[in-house]
């Protein structure tokens, strides 16, 4: 395996599957089939996930309702994500923990960073819910954050499609992929990977991030092998 940790970054409305809202169990059952196939291998994997299925702060404030308490509404939505993939990885047979930056010691345990790399250590899957606990921080600088944390080798973001395009490939058909960009390049060109404070912290601690398509099955562990898979965002 090229890398030995990873962060696993999944946006919440990736777990809709086909709905219009919510969580579609099927896709979950999917998404922990190819986390399981990968933790076999000896990867370590720590996961942040979206809450965008559920609830979005910046949508909220949007509609007039107050940014601070939007955003506490979709770091409690990342939590219920949270739930729902961890029942899914222990139904595939995974030992995981679920860790928030804010308390709800019933539903899951506080982050403590060598909490958090010992579960790793041992083989769990660690899922970091709440996002950084921080109202005006998205789950992409949680992601970031995280990842430096527990030190992982690299970021892997999840998504639709499978790379970083010069414009968006399902509304552009001339749209080219990268294989291989820089940080630089990224923000030269104004290319959208994730927002700018996330960007910026995994630019200045040299964290590569690799974009590619998680719903096709099998791809995480090519990416995890070191296939190229996706696009490759580095120094």
């Amino acid at each position: 395996m090229k890398y030995k940790r990873i962060l696993l970054k999944l946006s919440g409305e990736a777990l809709m599957g086909n709905r219009q809202y919510g969580i579609d169990p099927e896709r979950l059952a999917e998404y922990a089939k190819d986390i399981k196939d990968i933790t076999e291998k000896g990867v370590e994997v720590a996961i942040v996930i979206g809450g965008g299925n559920i609830f979005r702060g910046v949508a909220g404030a949007s509609k007039g309702m107050d940014r601070v308490q939007g955003d506490h509404m979709g770091m409690l939505a990342t939590v219920i994500n949270g739930l729902a993939l961890q029942g899914a990885l222990e139904d595939a047979g995974i030992e995981t923990r679920l860790q928030t930056a804010i308390k709800i010691n019933e539903v899951a345990e506080p982050f403590i960073r060598r909490r958090a790399m010992r579960h790793l250590e041992k083989g769990r899957v660690v899922i970091f819910g709440g996002g950084t606990g921080n109202p005006y921080f998205t789950t992409d600088s949680a992601a970031v954050l995280r990842a430096i944390e527990v030190e992982a080798d690299v970021i892997l973001k999840g998504t639709r499609v499978d790379g970083i395009y010069t414009a968006d490939p399902e509304k552009d058909e001339k749209a080219i992929k990268f294989n291989n960009i820089s940080f630089d390049e990224v923000l030269s060109k104004g290319l959208k990977v994730m927002d700018t404070t996330a960007f910026t912290l995994s630019q200045e601690n040299k964290l590569p991030i690799i974009v590619f398509d998680m719903n096709k099955k099998g791809n995480l562990l090519k990416v995890v092998s070191g296939e190229k898979i996706g696009t490759v965002v580095n120094v």
